[in-house]
């Protein structure tokens, strides 16, 4: 009989690729995970990881594997639902992923309020990506995702996956206070022709929209630096290196010398949460929910 906790590593390093991604994920340390996977090479007198450079590889046999444990990994989840369900609290433990704002500037609350009233709900929190984390969701790596979208750059979802909408996070320019473009009240978009941009870096959806947004005016943007930590970007910003356009979300105070300016017509992101259909009648999921757009809604007041 192979260990369902040992699959479960198994699947998760054939997800996220490595060992250390699967860690991450599944909140262990990568020693722990290697160990749990030489226990099921020994179990099953298969060779499952092969060294590959710094790396390692799953071999075909454990690949195969893999996609049995995705299924039986479903099969599990769809009895804790429902034994969860006969319940009717909230129990175990509860994976939610998040962008890294969402995570700064939402998450700890809701986390906080969880803690408290739901005492045996063990809830983790991965910060990650909207591409990535809508994947996840799907293939049952996490179990809730907080991602973020643009109308014009719109995030896919899969069949089997269902959506809150929690809401819209505007986004102004930021600029040092000495810019011209500062005196403005609110900059029109094609204002922003000929600048030097800081962004997140490319696969990034918030670079995506930067790049599908001043196409539109005629123009492909210069983007002299490219930083995943938007705290860095108002940094290199506020030195004069370059404009950003930032959310509001988990933004924080300005550092002095920077001005944020409304751009017309306005940028908002779209905020909302992923889970899957099956898991929709989990109290744990529903009372993350019900937390997530608790909070949400006190921020927009």
């Amino acid at each position: 009989m192979m260990d369902l906790g040992r699959l479960r590593a198994l699947h998760a390093v054939a997800v996220h690729g490595s060992v250390g991604g699967a860690a991450a994920a599944l909140g262990f340390t990568p020693s722990a995970i290697s160990q749990q996977i030489a226990k099921l090479e020994r179990e099953t007198r298969t060779v499952l990881l092969e060294r590959q450079g710094r790396g390692v590889q799953l071999t075909d046999a454990a690949l195969r594997l893999a996609d049995t444990a995705q299924h039986v990994l479903a099969l599990v989840e769809q009895a804790e639902v429902t034994l969860e369900e006969q319940r009717g609290r909230a129990v175990g433990r509860l994976l939610v992923a998040a962008f890294p704002t969402a995570a700064r500037g939402l998450l700890p609350a809701v986390l906080a309020e969880l803690r408290d009233s739901c005492p045996e709900l063990d809830v983790r929190l991965l910060e990650s990506d909207p591409y990535p984390a809508a994947e996840l969701v799907a293939r049952g790596e996490v179990d809730l995702a907080v991602v973020q979208d643009w109308a014009t750059v719109p995030l896919p979802v899969q069949p089997g996956v269902d959506r809150l909408d929690l809401g819209t996070d505007p986004v102004d320019l930021l600029l040092p206070v000495a810019h011209p473009l500062a005196a403005l009240d609110a900059v029109p978009v094609t204002a922003l022709r000929g600048q030097r941009w800081i962004s997140v870096p490319p696969g990034n959806i918030c670079h995506d929209w930067l790049l599908r947004t001043m196409r539109e005016t005629g123009e492909e943007p210069d983007v002299a630096h490219q930083v995943g930590e938007f705290q860095t970007q108002l940094a290199l910003i506020a030195a004069g290196l370059g404009l950003g356009l930032i959310p509001r979300l988990g933004r924080g105070p300005l550092p002095p010398g920077l001005a944020a300016r409304p751009v017309t017509p306005e940028p908002v992101r779209r905020v909302h949460a992923l889970w899957r259909t099956q898991t929709s009648r989990r109290p744990a999921v529903t009372a993350t929910l019900t937390a997530l757009r608790r909070h949400w809604d006190a921020l927009a007041t």
